[in-house]
């Protein structure tokens, strides 16, 4: 029935496991779930606690792989047709999760996407601007990410049969720097395989910090502009990727360049300010794009 397939880094799973683990039982499926440690060895103690639940099982590898890698090689352990991928700083929002997945799967072969919560509470402001992002452009309700359904599919919370995903699988010629799941949602469309957006959503615990997330940030964009120049997605699948390429098609993209080398300062100190603008933060990734050598 179900392979659950959570990759993790540095992270403690076990509360996750257990929790999908009674969902499943509850409901008297074929389950498992395989949580793989992509070698960062954190939470040992607490992660091998897995094992002791029936049709669980963690494993660490011995070498670091990347996102991509690591769920190609989980899908190929999957003993299951249906696979359901989920992110390990996740946890389900609601008790019946694994039953309305099951609902959604009894309807048809295709990709379903769960959607993702963040908690209401604001968070310390270190982590305010990832918070209000997150509320803002990831935590959509289905009807609205249906109107896009391959640009607003999140693979942090996603089921696919294995049949359908070894058609396109994630792509591990990507540097480990950010869009994985960009790509991994173009190549489902460029194969017309169809996404089913429902409101079940997980709540994302691991908010970053300004500062990693603006690393991170840094690290996507540089990755944004080597997938636009290699033709791994189209010039317009992404609104930035379409942006950029304007400016740079238009010469106008020097100008833009040099207005955020003069406003870098101001813009990082609107962004990390406790109510942090999206719009400002927009400007300030399309200029650090801009600013990427070619």
């Amino acid at each position: 029935m179900l392979s659950i397939l959570i990759p993790t880094y540095h992270c403690d799973v076990f509360d996750l496991v257990a929790e999908l683990h009674r969902q499943c039982t509850s409901l008297q499926i074929a389950f498992e779930i395989l949580a793989l440690d992509d070698a960062s060895r954190g939470f040992l103690s607490e992660n091998n606690r897995v094992n002791e639940l029936a049709n669980c099982r963690f494993e660490v590898l011995d070498e670091n792989i990347g996102r991509s890698r690591i769920r190609n090689l989980l899908a190929s352990r999957a003993k299951f047709e249906w696979l359901l991928f989920l992110d390990a700083d996740t946890f389900p929002a609601n008790d019946d999760f694994i039953s309305r997945y099951v609902s959604e799967i009894r309807k048809g072969k295709k990709a379903i996407n769960g959607g993702i919560r963040y908690s209401e509470e604001k968070p310390a402001p270190p982590k305010m601007l990832r918070w209000t992002y997150g509320k803002d452009r990831e935590a959509l309700p289905a009807a609205e990410r249906s109107k896009n359904p391959y640009l607003a599919f999140l693979s942090l919370n996603f089921a696919i049969p294995k049949q359908l995903f070894d058609k396109v699988r994630f792509d591990e010629t990507l540097p480990n720097l950010r869009h994985e799941d960009t790509v991994f949602s173009f190549q489902m469309r460029q194969a017309a395989i169809p996404v089913s957006h429902i409101d079940n959503p997980v709540f994302h615990l691991g908010l970053d910090t300004f500062e990693v997330m603006l690393r991170k940030e840094h690290e996507a964009l540089f990755a944004l502009k080597q997938l636009l120049e290699s033709g791994k997605i189209a010039t317009d699948y992404v609104k930035m990727g379409t942006y950029y390429l304007f400016l740079k098609k238009t010469h106008l993209a020097f100008f833009v360049r040099h207005f955020f080398e003069l406003t870098r300062k101001s813009l990082l100190s609107d962004i990390s300010k406790p109510r942090p603008s999206l719009f400002w933060y927009d400007v300030y990734r399309l200029g650090y794009l801009c600013s990427i050598p070619d």
